[in-house]
């Protein structure tokens, strides 16, 4: 019937069955003897921290209904992935997230169609902030770091990808599994409405110019009804009346019931007219396909009844009880007494068909070679600095983590802006690290040296924050699987992050894959943003990215400034010297061209584990490691400390031959403009800026060298300005100049645009 046909087309959609993903998904490595929940088993991994404790966390996207609806898609986000986490029986600790939005500036903007681009652009960046604000604060979770990207390909098809993080005992562990034959079925939380209706077959097409007229398919949310039923089913779970609980999401009541029938091995059958509605004449198509916010399935064990009806009182919050556990295995839906649908669980949940579609390499994958860079034209270094700094994607992103209230539950410990976020728990005596990272324009140039780098960046930034990387969750953003071109760049970047998790150590616990991102303009860069958990064994070893005392010495760690005049390669783009995919090129010369960097993936764990051994030593004062915009940016931003401003002075001149390790030299060979530029802003991998104070130089150098890793001493944290040699070229920049670019960037764009969306008062 209608009814059962709806029901398949939720179920057998993208969104929830993974057709076209999971053959490939099945590439990453998933075991660990630390790993308690592997990937696909629950509704969040769960990962091993020693003591007795665990923790559950996960990424979810969502994208389509923020594309539509900013604020609510993105609040609606939030509050669903925090109850993924509740629902495995944590204690939803904080939260990241990782957007990806058309750029909210442009200098060349003189057309009317242009600037109704960027304005549209803003009030989506704007919309989606203020709902991820809205939710967190007043479910009270913090938001403590995650990653903000702008480029073309995203405008009218923006990225939300929202991570949450939660800690639990191992023996409170929760399952979404409907046991017991007999055991009740409650249905808890917000009555069940109109709003969100099959957004998960929304969720599983592309965007069109008729997609507004999709809004209805976004859900609405409430944080406070959130924060009592978080409350509510955390005590009835401690309380030990909890068989099976499942948060209703995508698909909402239908794919609850059968998940958790499925998983069992059991049936399910429940009565929607017991259902608790807030709109009259709801058929039963709309009641099982809605996705109204704030809602769970809850399997009791038998003889709790009154104990749930009672728990769910005191936090008032809406119980019913819709039906019963059975054991034939089907998922059977009356209304009124009559049946509305029969269908085997497993065959909604297991049995849906999967593809392995059509993979052809675009004909621009790999980039576009170095005849392109010899036609740069020459732009002033100074003001090539500051032109990266002021950029949207580059520049602090304070405007909007102080929307954000990162202190809430009083862990935080590293606050947004350094390269990981750090949060205390108390009760466990346990700190965690945790990071997203991915640069989208390397996956668009080559996805699979792109999802490389993405797990690797991740990686460093834990190192840097002086923690060991634990396990991986991931949100992979990509086009239509039916383009081969689409599916070729999904299939390249999960070999990648399956070869980089492999080389790192960090299995992946689980995760989302959002295909069908693109809009009538096109497809976005592919964007496999990768979520990673680290473990800080002692407070002594938190780390941050700023310089801490004049005088210290900075020492670039890793992959070295080329040695020889040779090294340099055909053009800009030769060994070490890489300025493909860089935010050099795009922002000074408005050029995405490539390849990207390559990473040795061997390389890099020499240098992270180098980097944790020093810190562990308590040797280094900061790191800091060399992403976006290259050495110069990356010099700037250690200097950027927010107690004070810093100066530095620093030598980035190539060695003579043999002297890659060692002392700063001075070398007044003659640098071209083109020379500097790279030496300055290039973008080689598995590279960390460390600051030591002068009496531990000789023992970290001693370190550095027994484990064969190259480093380069570049200069001193010293001053006011930021000075940096390249062979004979001297460049220096007031740091107080710099830092107002860095900071002040973001704010002046949206505070002069009064068409942007403001932040509600709460």
């Amino acid at each position: 019937n209608f009814t059962e046909l709806g029901i398949f087309s939720v179920m057998w959609s993208e969104h929830c069955s993974y057709k076209n993903s999971r053959k490939e998904l099945r590439k990453f490595p998933t075991s660990s003897p630390n790993i308690l929940v592997k990937a696909g088993e629950e509704n969040a991994g769960v990962v091993d921290i020693g003591d007795g404790w665990a923790v559950a966390f996960k990424m979810e996207s969502h994208n389509h209904p923020s594309a539509i609806e900013p604020f609510q898609g993105a609040a609606t986000g939030v509050g669903g992935i925090i109850r993924d986490i509740f629902t495995m029986g944590a204690r939803p600790e904080f939260c990241l997230n990782s957007l990806r939005f058309g750029p909210i500036t442009d200098e060349n903007s003189g057309s009317e169609i242009r600037k109704s681009k960027i304005a549209a652009n803003r009030r989506l960046f704007t919309g989606v902030v203020s709902g991820i604000a809205h939710y967190g604060n007043c479910v009270g979770i913090p938001t403590i770091g995650g990653e903000i990207y702008f480029d073309e390909s995203f405008e009218g098809n923006p990225l939300v990808n929202v991570f949450c993080l939660g800690v639990l005992r191992h023996d409170e562990l929760a399952r979404g599994a409907a046991e017991g034959s007999g055991n009740p079925v409650f249905y808890v939380g917000a009555e069940t409405g109109r709003d969100g209706l099959a957004g998960a077959a929304f969720a599983s097409r592309e965007l069109t110019e008729q997609s507004r007229e999709d809004r209805p398919a976004v859900q609405v949310g409430d944080p406070f009804k959130e924060k009592l039923l978080l409350e509510a089913c955390l005590e009835l779970l401690a309380r030990g009346a909890i068989a099976g609980i499942q948060d209703m999401g995508a698909a909402g009541l239908t794919c609850s019931t059968c998940e958790t029938a499925s998983r069992a091995g059991s049936g399910i059958e429940i009565d929607l007219s017991k259902v608790p509605k807030r709109e009259p004449g709801m058929t039963a198509y709309e009641i099982l396909l809605s996705e109204s916010q704030e809602r769970m399935l809850i399997i009791a064990r038998r003889g709790k009844e009154n104990l749930v009806r009672e728990v769910f009182d005191k936090w008032d919050v809406p119980c019913a009880e819709i039906g019963r556990v059975t054991s034939d295995g089907m998922m059977r839906v009356r209304n009124n007494g009559a049946i509305a649908a029969e269908i085997p669980a497993k065959a909604l949940a297991e049995e849906a068909p999967l593809y392995s579609r059509e993979a052809r390499r675009p004909t621009t994958a790999g980039g576009i070679g170095d005849r392109r860079y010899n036609k740069l034209r020459k732009i002033d270094t100074h003001d090539a600095l500051r032109q990266l700094l002021s950029d949207p994607t580059i520049a602090s992103k304070n405007w909007v983590s102080r929307q954000y209230d990162h202190t809430v539950r009083t862990g935080t410990v590293v606050k947004p802006g350094s390269d990981a976020a750090v949060f205390f728990v108390r009760y466990a005596n346990k700190i965690l690290a945790a990071t997203t990272d991915c640069n989208s324009a390397y996956c668009a140039l080559d996805p699979r040296e792109g999802g490389k780098i993405a797990v690797a960046e991740a990686a460093r930034n834990l190192t840097c924050s002086g923690a060991k990387p634990l396990a991986v969750t991931d949100c992979l953003n990509f086009g239509n699987p039916y383009k081969s071109e689409n599916f070729w760049q999904l299939r390249e970047a999960v070999e990648g992050i399956a070869e980089a998790c492999r080389a790192v150590g960090t299995p992946v616990t689980g995760g989302n894959v959002s295909l069908y991102n693109e809009n009538p303009a096109g497809v976005v860069d592919p964007t496999p943003t990768i979520a990673m958990v680290g473990l800080i064994d002692d407070e002594k070893h938190i780390t941050t990215q700023w310089f801490k005392n004049h005088g210290d010495v900075i020492i670039l760690v890793g992959t070295v400034v080329p040695r020889g005049r040779d090294d340099a390669g055909a053009g800009i783009n030769g060994p070490g010297y890489n300025l493909g995919g860089s935010s050099y090129l795009k922002v000074c010369h408005g050029l995405k061209v490539g390849p990207p960097p390559h990473i040795d993936l061997a390389h890099e764990i020499k240098v992270q584990n180098a980097v944790r051994d020093l810190i562990r030593e308590g040797l280094i004062k900061s790191a800091h490691d060399c992403s976006e915009g290259g050495l110069a940016v990356a010099l700037a931003e250690s200097c950027f400390n927010p107690e004070k401003l810093f100066g530095a002075k620093a030598d980035c001149s190539r060695r003579p031959a043999g002297d890659a390790q060692g002392t700063m030299q001075t070398n007044q060979r003659h640098a071209s403009h083109s020379e500097a530029a790279t030496a300055l802003f290039n973008e080689s991998q598995s590279r960390i800026i460390i600051s030591v104070a002068p009496e531990n130089l000789d023992k970290a150098e001693s370190i550095l060298r027994e484990r064969a890793v190259p480093f380069q001493q570049l200069g001193k944290v010293e001053g006011d300005h930021l000075r940096i040699q390249v062979e004979d070229k001297k460049f220096a920049w007031p740091v107080a100049d710099l830092f107002g670019d860095w900071w002040n960037s973001i704010r002046r764009v949206i505070e002069s645009d009064s068409s942007a969306e403001r932040i509600p008062s709460l």
